[in-house]
Formats: C-alpha cells, structure tokens, sequence
C-alpha cells in the first residue's frame, strides 16, 4: 500500500476565491469613497461628489478584487527538475 507525503503535493500561494473578499472589497470603497463625496458636497455645498465618490469607489473595489485574485503565480523550478528527467 503506497502512502503520500502531504508536505510532496505542490504548495499553492494564489488566494481562494472567497466572494466574501470580493464583496468586502466593493462594499468598503462605496462606503469611505462615497462617504469622502459626502463630506466634500457638504463643504462645498454641491450635491453630485457622492455620487463620483461612489462610482470610483466601486471600480477601486473591482480593482483591488481583480489584482488580488488574477496574481500570476512565480515558475515552479521543482517542476521543471521533474520534467527534464
């Protein structure tokens, strides 16, 4: 009976795909960016920076979600090694 070494299956960095994370990501920007908007309508006394303050804080989000999740992965030499043999 053969047995597997768990410390022999390849390790992988890239971060799951939580969508938690992702709506975390979104909900957060609309949220400070939206309230920054706030803020700044009610110094300036106009009525349209919240609205650009959610939109950007939207598409950070999106961004940040993006980046985080698309990372590429740095080559595996130990794979190579194995290939080669």
């Amino acid at each position: 009976m053969s047995q597997q070494d768990p410390s022999a299956a390849p390790h992988d960095d890239r971060p799951r795909g939580d969508p938690w994370h992702a709506f975390g990501y979104v909900v957060s920007g609309v949220a400070f960016y939206g309230f920054l908007g706030w803020l700044l309508d009610r110094w300036l006394g106009t009525d349209y920076i919240v609205a650009i303050g959610i939109i950007f804080g939207a598409g950070l989000g999106i961004y940040l979600t993006f980046s985080r999740f698309n990372r590429a992965l740095p080559p595996d030499s130990s794979h190579d090694q194995h290939e080669q043999n």
